[in-house]
């Protein structure tokens, strides 16, 4: 469940709800900046945890005060249902 490739409608209709997230190709990813480096770390330990629970993970990329989180289920081959789900959860632990 969640790992069946999405169609182009359905990405861009779930990416309405995620304003601030791109789109390239078959990955879809957003970054933030925090006041300290170990306030983007706390961040990150959130994800985690989230990821975890939904056996989903993003990749990270930590530099400085600026975290990039990027989604895409490598075995369906492209965006499914688990990213977009995934982008939310991350998009309500950002507190944006």
């Amino acid at each position: 469940m969640g790992r069946t490739k999405l169609s182009e409608d359905e990405i861009a209709a779930g990416l309405k709800a995620l304003p601030e997230w791109e789109r390239a190709g078959d990955v879809i990813s957003r970054r933030w900046t925090f006041s300290a480096f170990a306030d983007g770390i706390r961040f990150v330990d959130r994800v985690a945890v989230a990821a975890d629970a939904a056996d989903h993970h993003p990749d990270i990329d930590v530099r400085w005060t600026t975290v990039t989180m990027r989604l895409s289920t490598h075995s369906a081959g492209g965006l499914t249902r688990k990213d977009l789900e995934l982008a939310a959860a991350i998009e309500r632990l950002s507190g944006a």
